[in-house]
């Protein structure tokens, strides 16, 4: 059925702990298949927005960092903005530093804790994340064009059913 589609009673027989030498062969599987396409499918979105930001003099993980300081709770600290992105507080940091010295966020002493940074978006901020959602809705359009309410329904619950599984930690079966 080529590399999108296989025989059930094929894939079943081999969704077996270790893909390697089915896929040595040149075969796959549904767990196999569906995974490289994720990867490839966050990879193409992330650089088709990178290219469509590019003008602005923006970027997708500028775009990500905004939205996520903006859809935060009022005066979130850095800490907190860096998990809601899932990445390391280091690169979390050089990001705000650039968005901050274009006049896009304010990091604020935070009252309770002097070590803490709060974090804001300025009203620059919002015009240029305004600017940023209108491409991306524009992209996003198109990508779901032709799919039902219901086909994205399912794809977002299953694709959140995933994030929630990396995001509890997979423990290898050695």
């Amino acid at each position: 059925m080529g590399s999108t589609g296989t025989a059930v009673s094929d894939t079943i027989a081999h969704r077996g702990r270790n893909s390697f030498e089915l896929y040595r062969a040149g075969n796959s599987n549904l767990e196999i298949r569906l995974t490289v396409a994720l990867v490839l499918a966050g990879r193409r979105w992330r650089s088709a927005l990178d290219e469509a930001l590019r003008p602005l003099n923006q970027s997708a993980a500028r775009m990500e960092a905004l939205a996520a300081i903006i859809n935060s709770p009022p005066m979130s600290a850095q800490v907190d903005i860096a998990k809601r992105l899932r990445i390391e507080g280091p690169t979390l940091t050089r990001m705000l530093d650039a968005l901050e010295a274009d006049g896009l966020v304010q990091r604020l002493p935070d009252p309770a804790d002097r070590r803490t940074k709060q974090l804001k978006v300025t009203a620059k901020g919002e015009d240029a994340l305004k600017e940023m959602f209108d491409i991306a809705d524009e992209m996003r359009i198109k990508l779901f064009e032709g799919y039902t309410d219901e086909q994205l329904a399912m794809l977002n619950e299953l694709s959140w059913g995933i994030v929630n599984k990396l995001d509890e930690g997979l423990v290898p079966c050695l």
